[in-house]
Parts: C-alpha cells; sequence; structure tokens
C-alpha cells in the first residue's frame, strides 16, 4: 500500500488535517506536545493510500524526546519505497518558523528521491484580517507546490486530494537550483529573506495576540484569570454533568425495573440485579462528568490558553523542580495519567522528565472522579452559596484535586533537593501560539470518544471483576449472608490492614480489586451492597453508602488514599516503558502506597479528634 506522510511543526493544525483526511477524529490541542505517537490511516477519498502523521518538530535537528521520534520515523520513511509522498504543512500566519523546517524537509527529499506538496494552513486567518502572501512567488522561489487550506474551515481539502491524485504516482521532477547539500545556517538565512519577501506585510496578527497576553499573562490578572479558570473547570464537573447524571440514573432505574421482574431464574434474576445494575451501573452514572472534564480541558487546549498557563506556572514549579512544561502533561493527567506520561517525551531536561513521570500518576485522572464523586456525594450536602454561584460539592472536589496537585509536588520538590542524579539542564523555551477559537465539532467528539473509550476500556475490566465478586459474594448461600460467603471470607482477611482507617472488609475488598483500574472501586461496592440489598433501587450507591454507617472520617481518608495511591496497572506499565526503568514503576507504587496508607491513618485520626 503507497504511503503519504505528513510532516509539520506543533500548532500548524497538523492533527486537524489528519482528521479531516483520514476522519479517524485524532485529539487535537493547540499547545506543543499533544501528539505524541505515529498515527496512521487510509485517505477518505483514496482508500489505497495510507497517511501516516508525524509529532510536530521545529526542525529536523530534535531536542525534546518527542521531536526525536519524529525525526527518526520520517527519516525511516524516506528510505521506504512505499512513501510516495509527502506532505510539508506550513502555518500561513507564521512563515519564518514554518519556512526554515519546510526548506529541512525539502533538503531530505531531494536527497532521498521523495516528492513534496507544502500545504499554507491558517488562510482563514489571513483572510479575517485581510491579509494576504504571495504564495505563487513563494513556490518559484522553493521549486515545490503550495496549496492554501485551512484544516479548520475545511476549505482547499478537496485541492489537495485532487493534487494527490494526479501526482502520486508521477515520479518526482528535480529542483532547477539544488538543496540537497546546504547547511542549515544557510536555510535559516535563506527561510528570513524568503519570509520578508513573500510573507504578509504588517504586525495585526501579533499586536492582536500581544493584547490578550498583556492579561492573561500579567503578574496580577494573569495569576488571578488562571485560578479562576482552573476553579470552573472542576465546579463545572458537577454543575454541567449534572442533568446528564440524573438521566443515566433515571435510565438504568427504569431499565432495571423493567427487566430484572420479567427474568424467572431466580440466580439470573440475582446476577442481573446485582452485578449488572449495581455494579457496572454504579459506574456508568458517574461517566458524564468524564465527558465534561475532557470538554473542558478541550476549550483550554485549542484556545491557546494551556501554553500560557505553563509559562505562569513555571516560576512557582520550579521550587519543585519542575519546569513550566510539566504543566501541560500533569494537566493532561487530569484526563488520564497515560497520555500525560506520552506527553512528557516534550520535556527537553532528562531530570525534570524523571520528575513529571513522578508527579503526574498523583494528578486526580478521570479513573479517580466516580470515587471521589461518590464519596462526596455521599457525605457532602448539596448546598450552595453567593447566590448559587459556588456548590458546595463542587469546592469540596476542587480541594480534592488540589490537594493530589499538591501532594505530587511536595514528592518532586523532596525528589529534586535531595536526588544524587546530575543531569545536563536545558532552558524553559515555549512557544506561545495565537489564540483561536475551539472548534466545538472536533471538541465535542474527542469528548464523546474519550468517554466511549473510556466505558468500553473500563467496562471489560469492570464486568470480569463484578462478575467474580458476585460469585464470590453470592455462594454458597445464595446471598442469604454476605459475610459467610466466600467473598466475606476472603474480606476477613483484608479487613485487619483497613481497620485503622474504619473500614470494613468490603470497602478493602473493592480497595484492591482498584489496583485494575481505580473506577473498579464503584463497580465492586456496588456490587456488593447490590447483593446485601437486592430488593432495593439497584443504582443509587450512594445511599447504600450512607445506610451502611460509614463515618466522615472513614471517607475523608478514602478520599486522601485515593489522592495519593499509585493503583492503575495500566499506568505502571506505560510509565515503565517511558522511562526505561520498571524499578521506577515498582518503587513509586510501594512508596505512594505507603505514603498514602499513612496519610488516610493521619487523616482518619485527626477528624477523629475533632468530633467527627
Amino acid at each position: 500500500m503507497s504511503k503519504i506522510v505528513l510532516i509539520g511543526s506543533p500548532n500548524s493544525g497538523k492533527s486537524l488535517l489528519f482528521n479531516r483526511l483520514t476522519g479517524l477524529q485524532q485529539k487535537v490541542g493547540n499547545f506543543p506536545g499533544i501528539t505524541v505517537d505515529i498515527s496512521s490511516g487510509s485517505l477518505q477519498a483514496m482508500r489505497d493510500h495510507t497517511l501516516v502523521d508525524f509529532p510536530g518538530t521545529y526542525s529536523l535537528q530534535p531536542i525534546s524526546g518527542e521531536e526525536r521520534i519524529a525525526v527518526d520515523y520520517f527519516k525511516q520513511a524516506l528510505d521506504d519505497p512505499d512513501v510516495s509522498q509527502v506532505l510539508c504543512l506550513i502555518d500561513a500566519t507564521r512563515l519564518e518558523k514554518s519556512l526554515y523546517f519546510t526548506l529541512q524537509v525539502i533538503r531530505e527529499c531531494e536527497r532521498h528521491n521523495k516528492q513534496v506538496t507544502v500545504l499554507a494552513n491558517m488562510m482563514d486567518v489571513l483572510k479575517k484580517h485581510d491579509i494576504s502572501i504571495d504564495l505563487d512567488g513563494l513556490s518559484k522561489e522553493i521549486q515545490a507546490p503550495i496549496l492554501p487550506i485551512s484544516a479548520r474551515a475545511g476549505t482547499g481539502i478537496d485541492v489537495v486530494l485532487e493534487h494527490l491524485q494526479n501526482n502520486i504516482d508521477h515520479p518526482k521532477t528535480g529542483l532547477h537550483k539544488s538543496i540537497a547539500d546546504t547547511p542549515d545556517t544557510l536555510l535559516r538565512g535563506n527561510a528570513h529573506q524568503m519570509a520578508k519577501r513573500f510573507g504578509a506585510k504588517g504586525d495585526i496578527l501579533i499586536r492582536s495576540q500581544a493584547r490578550l497576553d498583556a492579561f492573561f499573562l500579567h503578574s496580577a490578572t494573569g495569576g488571578l484569570a488562571f485560578f479562576v479558570i482552573m476553579y470552573l473547570l472542576f465546579q463545572s464537573i458537577f454543575t454541567w454533568a449534572a442533568p446528564m447524571m440524573d438521566a443515566v440514573e433515571g435510565g438504568l432505574g427504569f431499565l432495571s425495573d423493567l427487566v430484572v421482574p420479567a427474568i424467572g431464574n431466580p440466580i439470573v434474576r440475582d446476577f442481573v440485579a446485582d452485578a449488572m445494575f449495581s455494579g457496572i451501573g454504579a459506574f456508568l452514572v458517574f461517566v458524564p462528568q468524564i465527558f465534561v472534564l475532557t470538554l473542558v480541558i478541550g476549550i483550554l487546549e485549542d484556545s491557546g490558553y494551556m501554553a500560557r498557563a505553563a509559562l505562569i506556572c513555571h516560576r512557582p514549579l520550579r521550587i519543585f523542580g519542575l519546569t513550566g512544561k510539566s504543566f501541560i502533561p500533569m494537566l493532561s493527567g487530569v484526563a488520564c495519567a497515560i497520555p500525560g506520561i506520552y506527553a512528557a517525551r516534550s520535556i527537553d531536561s532528562p531530570k525534570k522528565r524523571l520528575l513529571t513521570y513522578m508527579a503526574i500518576p498523583m494528578m486526580p485522572c478521570s479513573a479517580r472522579l466516580p470515587v471521589y464523586t461518590l464519596l462526596i456525594a455521599a457525605f457532602i450536602p448539596a448546598t450552595t452559596m453567593l447566590g448559587g454561584f459556588v456548590g458546595l460539592q463542587g469546592l469540596v472536589m476542587f480541594i480534592a484535586y488540589f490537594f493530589g496537585m499538591m501532594c505530587a509536588l511536595l514528592v518532586t520538590g523532596i525528589v529534586s533537593n535531595f536526588s544524587k542524579d546530575h543531569y545536563t539542564d536545558v532552558p524553559f523555551v515555549l512557544e506561545m501560539p495565537p489564540y483561536r477559537l475551539p472548534s466545538w465539532q472536533p471538541l465535542i467528539r474527542n469528548a464523546w470518544n474519550r468517554s466511549k473509550h473510556f466505558v468500553t476500556k473500563a467496562g471489560k475490566i469492570i464486568f470480569i471483576v463484578t462478575v467474580v465478586v458476585w460469585i464470590l459474594g453470592y455462594f454458597p448461600n445464595y446471598g442469604a449472608d454476605l459475610t459467610t460467603s466466600w467473598l466475606g471470607q476472603l474480606g476477613q482477611i483484608v479487613e485487619p490492614i483497613f481497620a485503622p482507617i474504619g473500614l470494613d472488609w468490603r470497602y478493602g475488598v473493592a480497595i484492591l480489586t482498584s489496583f485494575l483500574a481505580r473506577e473498579i472501586f464503584v463497580g465492586t461496592l456496588g456490587t456488593m451492597f447490590g447483593i446485601e440489598g437486592a430488593e432495593e433501587n439497584m443504582v443509587p450507591l450512594v445511599d447504600h453508602i450512607q445506610a451502611s454507617g460509614l463515618s466522615l472520617a472513614s471517607g475523608l481518608a478514602l478520599l486522601v488514599f485515593f489522592a495519593i495511591s499509585l493503583m492503575c496497572v495500566s499506568t505502571m506499565a506505560v510509565l515503565s516503558k517511558e522511562s526505561g526503568s520498571t524499578s521506577l514503576s515498582i518503587k513509586m507504587f510501594i512508596a505512594y502506597g505507603l505514603l498514602a496508607y499513612g496519610a488516610a491513618v493521619g487523616i482518619y485520626q485527626l477528624t477523629g479528634l475533632l468530633g467527627f
């Protein structure tokens, strides 16, 4: 199958173009470091041709781990006889930066006799500000076709596909003026001169960005805006998702009332009621919050604010041995630790990358979200303050997230100060992408795909675990007494471990199963409480927890335990692969587990002393 390579610099719209051409809906974001792996897919209009998308890179002289991946694979692709065309995407609003990289690509393609087509993206932005650039003159100068497009608006995509269809199998025509032996320093000078000759005249876009940066990067207003935006992010998890959560809960309750009574076999009826509706159903109620969380983070990414947030965070993060670039992987870890670990490839400093690896597992990921929501809903009343603008549950959620982040920073700060490793550090350099209005269709699609992936990925594990838990809890007495079941007998073994934080064996078993995935904690509890109260409503797990007599001290201890502990086996596997050290992930699992347990015992005792 013939291959077409797509390459470009970060923030050039490359991933969005890849989505347009293949329909794979790859995640799109407006900050460096978001595309962290190689993606490929068949062109929609040319199914026998594969489009390969590399991570963004600023030049073919790599600095970061992500750039190294892009450059290494690009050079391998140039030696691949199946590669028939190279698409080099440039940002037409930042021509000089893009041209230096483009000339490097053209030079390498000439050395390997590969066709190059340059795609000038962001033409809609230039048109909006009544700015023009001389693409015809530039095309003649670099001796390569340049096609104007807008990946966001979708304009020019048909022309690209038509150009590929007409030229894909044609042999490459040599350049009139060879640059195969031109050094990088000369290419940089050529890019500067070409940008002056053929680029946009005026600084409208720069002045527009500077006005917004004057507010968002100001020492006073920038910091205030950052905290307001972060607070709204976590507040929205409750307020925006509440209607959808109510709808899911109501739908599951209606379905259980409809399906369960219609099943004649008592064992099958109990299985459907206890395992399916009480176990898996209890987990599904919290999926809308995953959707909202992903959507809001996507808005921050796509608008260009994420890079500003990284710059704002650079100075305080330095105190803890991190860098502003650590903020992006850490916030990505709020959705899931795995893409956050991948995104850490963009951190140039090996030491700061290692410290970022240590911080990401403590980020309050979406797998923790169902646990947090369950415990907060069980112990924190749904009251509002300041005219309904501030919800108490949302405020506690913000505190829980902030607590996890602060623990991560304290750990990295301690390790950074006492580490005996000596790495050659590099300066902090971060590109400020232009501010852009988010493209809502890909954002909503990505939030939907993330939620669907979360359900399908976790759902398989949750189904297996709930079936096992149900069998162990239902037999040998057919659910008559959970404490005398096989599960109850196993639970008595682990109960002494969790007794110091006021948890009985049911919560201990749920914690142990959550090692596979944190959200399994909710499904396991739902299954066990379903076995105990099969005659009651199957879905509202909160009511069962409140009726079980779990104290506020134990609830807070659980929150603290899950905020610190490294419990996801998938995270450990990816961490081992990315860091190149299995011992690192094992040491982190043990250390974070002991720290979480000690902190949970401390919170439980402190809360008890305060009378709660």
